[in-house]
């Protein structure tokens, strides 16, 4: 969480609330509801998910060069030694990229954890119309589920489609590609089917009481 930028905080408790009026809590309501929609589903946050994706296999592929060569019948030793430093700069690219993106999950869960609390405050048609984000909620899910999709073919077409000849290092690479393509697509499948059921579900209710 960035100090410059700093997430909506949780609404008061009960206790303490001092909104004038009910279109105060409202429009407080909205203004907390629509930046975490931002931060959870907007197009900042999109970019950095693929991102991540695009580090990680990069990351992955610095590695791959010292894997394929490892896995040659007859191993050429030029090969070997770029590979290994390669190998170190793809460590050096995974262990941040890695550290980022649990740290990224976690933030994500924060996010949600605020924005069922700032919903459960009252109701509002338009304000919770606007979770839903239709067009954002579709590119999360197709880039997902495209991405999971591709990584599981990978995962059976790469021992099947690779020959003896070229070395079981290429099916380590291959099988790593294919992992980071799954599980990156399923954390995104995950977080916009979980957001769009929170979002039909808060439509879907009837105005509240709270006045």
């Amino acid at each position: 969480m960035s100090p410059r930028n700093p997430l909506p905080p949780p609404p008061p408790p009960a206790e303490i609330r001092s909104w004038p009026d009910r279109d105060a809590r409202l429009a407080d309501r909205a203004r907390a509801l629509d930046e975490l929609g931002r931060r959870l589903l907007g197009g900042a946050r999109l970019a950095m998910f693929l991102l991540w994706f695009f580090l990680l296999q990069l990351g992955w592929g610095l590695v791959g060069v010292l894997l394929t060569s490892m896995g040659q019948p007859v191993p050429d030793l030029l090969m070997l030694m770029t590979g290994l430093v390669t190998a170190v700069l793809g460590i050096g690219v995974l262990v941040p990229v890695v550290w980022l993106t649990i740290r990224s999950l976690r933030l994500d869960r924060t996010v949600r954890e605020r924005l069922v609390q700032w919903a459960e405050l009252d109701r509002h048609g338009p304000t919770d119309a606007r979770l839903r984000a239709p067009v954002l909620s579709a590119c999360w899910l197709l880039l997902s589920f495209a991405m999971s999709g591709f990584g599981l073919w990978m995962g059976f077409a790469v021992p099947a489609g690779v020959s003896r000849n070229d070395g079981y290092g290429l099916v380590a690479y291959g099988m790593g590609v294919a992992l980071i393509l799954w599980v990156t697509g399923l954390t995104g499948l995950v977080k916009a089917i979980g957001h769009y059921r929170f979002a039909v579900r808060l439509t879907g209710r009837g105005p509240s009481a709270a006045s």
